[in-house]
């Protein structure tokens, strides 16, 4: 059965690997990014947020099957919590609505393993109290001490919690519509590239995040995942960050699961 994406994030990294594989099982998928992609929108900004939603709006004539949010930064900046917290709020939020008319809509947000790592309390609290300029206010203060590494890992533990919030509610769940997140570890990508190419970074990112499985992960391989968390054939998986983090999680958490 052909449905309908949209993917933020698409012209890159998950994002781009995800269009492609949807693409590929000849499904119609709709891309945004800042550039390059079928709708080009700054997610950092509430124009940006509002173009998204309208360009969706006319390209799918008001329907969606699946809103998967890639878009995504990892800036030691304010930057990373306007896009990786409230611009996919925004999206899955704005695009619900286009959800709610489609068949078996299902929707997905791409978290991290980081959002186990230690984080700042100001920013996740602002941010879940949607108080955007709290929480970049808090971000900047983290940055200033700094504690900028900090902002990543609170916008994904904040987009995580959101998930886990909002998923059970009457919008979503009493919807019919699954929303979960998969939560990679570290994934080869421009955004990481420069990170894993600086040996000292890279021995850094290794503590961090230790990957006994296969290691490091191309694109391609978190995909899949996706694609079935937003398929018809997801029925009951909901409220869920599942991750595709090579054992991180175990490793860094133990047996504890929560």
């Amino acid at each position: 059965m052909t449905r309908t994406h949209l993917v933020t994030g698409a012209a890159s990294g998950i994002g781009r690997a995800t269009v492609d594989l949807l693409r590929a099982q000849g499904h119609t998928v709709i891309g945004a990014d800042v550039k390059d992609s079928d709708i080009s929108a700054d997610l950092s900004t509430a124009e940006g947020r509002a173009e998204l939603v309208t360009r969706a709006r006319e390209l799918t004539g008001g329907r969606l099957d699946a809103v998967i949010s890639c878009a995504g930064t990892a800036q030691f900046d304010p930057l990373t919590i306007k896009v990786n917290h409230f611009g996919a709020v925004a999206t899955l939020e704005g695009l619900r609505p286009l959800l709610a008319a489609g068949t078996d809509p299902r929707a997905l947000v791409v978290g991290s393993i980081d959002s186990v790592h230690p984080t700042d309390p100001a920013i996740v609290d602002a941010a879940l109290a949607g108080d955007e300029e709290a929480a970049v206010a808090a971000s900047r203060a983290a940055v200033d001490r700094g504690e900028g590494h900090l902002v990543y890992s609170s916008s994904k533990a904040a987009i995580s919690r959101w998930i886990r919030r909002s998923a059970v509610t009457d919008d979503w769940a009493g919807a019919g519509i699954p929303l979960n997140a998969v939560g990679p570890g570290v994934v080869i990508t421009p955004m990481t590239q420069p990170l894993l190419d600086d040996p000292e970074m890279l021995k850094l990112v290794e503590r961090s995040v230790p990957m006994p499985l296969h290691g490091h992960a191309r694109p391609e391989r978190i995909a899949p995942l996706i694609a079935w968390l937003t398929s018809p054939e997801n029925t009951h998986v909901t409220g869920q960050v599942v991750f595709a983090d090579g054992g991180a999680d175990a490793v860094l958490r133990g047996d504890s699961t929560w």
